[in-house]
């Protein structure tokens, strides 16, 4: 509740609201703010708060359903076999189908460990997360090195006191901090999620398109700084990250 309370807030002054009642929020409260933000300019800052909002998933031992698919029924399978729940569906189905059903003791014993299971596979599956963030965070940093002082079209995808992230194409994503927007001294509308001038009025917004030059790329924070462009440069396509070059082991 309390996260979709937050969400509430950030998307009310955009137009937005996430509608529960008194059974709480359903799969398609969540829809219907999607299929309302679709092919604006503020979807993907939207979409990605939405994303947030949710608990992180994780494995069970009991039928839990899945909340993002709208199913009361739902089991993690993949082929090819990619992740230890996978072999773990595929023992049990493979002694049910071999013997016609459990018997009750390998029944008792599958209830043991299958506790255990989730638990370790879902701690290994937040560290992996962890690893590929900070990996695919790493390439796009090295990638960006090669264009400093580069000019590129983008969208406010974050604001804060301190300035505001801006999303590139190629997903992406820098720093304009405030100390850079030397028009006007700026305020932080937190209600609004904007950025205002004291003086002349301008706004940055999120979901705002932006044109940025970028002005440093540092391995060692991961950080990528940039500014606004000056008005009339035309802008270099970010085009498509390589996969390969940002995904470990392609995956």
């Amino acid at each position: 509740p309390e996260k979709i309370s937050n969400l509430n807030k950030f998307l009310g002054p955009l137009g937005y609201h996430i509608r529960g009642d008194r059974e709480g929020v359903k799969p398609w409260h969540l829809q219907q703010v999607a299929q309302a933000v679709a092919g604006k300019p503020e979807a993907r800052a939207v979409n990605m708060a939405m994303l947030r909002s949710l608990k992180h998933a994780r494995y069970a031992p009991q039928s839990l359903g899945h909340f993002g698919l709208a199913k009361q029924y739902y089991c993690h399978f993949t082929s090819p076999i990619r992740r230890y729940p996978d072999l773990v569906v595929h023992r049990v189905l493979r002694e049910v189908m071999e013997k016609g059903a459990l018997s009750p003791r390998r029944y008792r014993r599958w209830q043991e460990m299958i506790h255990a299971y989730a638990q370790r596979s879902s701690e290994r599956e937040r560290a992996a997360e962890e690893a590929e963030r900070d990996s695919v965070d790493m390439k796009k940093v090295e990638y960006m090195e090669r264009h400093v002082g580069g000019v590129f079209s983008g969208f406010i995808s974050g604001v804060t006191a301190y300035g505001f992230y801006v999303e590139l194409e190629n997903t992406v994503e820098g720093l304009v901090h405030i100390s850079t927007l030397t028009d006007d001294y700026y305020r932080f509308d937190e209600e609004h999620l904007s950025l205002v001038g004291q003086h002349t009025g301008r706004t940055f917004r999120l979901g705002d398109p932006v044109q940025v030059r970028v002005l440093r790329a540092d391995r060692a924070t991961r950080q990528i700084d940039m500014e606004l462009a000056q008005p009339g440069i035309k802008a270099i396509h970010a085009g498509k990250l390589d996969s390969s070059l940002i995904a470990p082991g392609g995956g």
